[in-house]
């Protein structure tokens, strides 16, 4: 059960990053941000499906506003 469920994760996660190959730099920005914030917004409010939601929209938008040029 535990092998199928790794192979199963590591699959989604190919297939994740193989759908940003076509990105621009500000949507990859927002992308990183929501994942980020989602992750944080469940951390802070202890799974809450709330808080998940709001840090991942919150993450989301400050990575759109992040300039990648330097």
């Amino acid at each position: 059960m535990n092998t199928a469920k790794n192979i199963t994760i590591a699959m989604l996660m190919v297939t994740m990053m193989a759908g940003c190959a076509g990105m621009s730099t500000r949507q990859k920005n927002a992308a990183v941000g929501a994942a980020v914030g989602g992750v944080a917004g469940a951390v802070l409010t202890n799974g809450s499906a709330l808080g998940t939601v709001g840090g991942a929209a919150i993450g989301g938008l400050i990575g759109h506003g992040v300039d990648g040029r330097k």
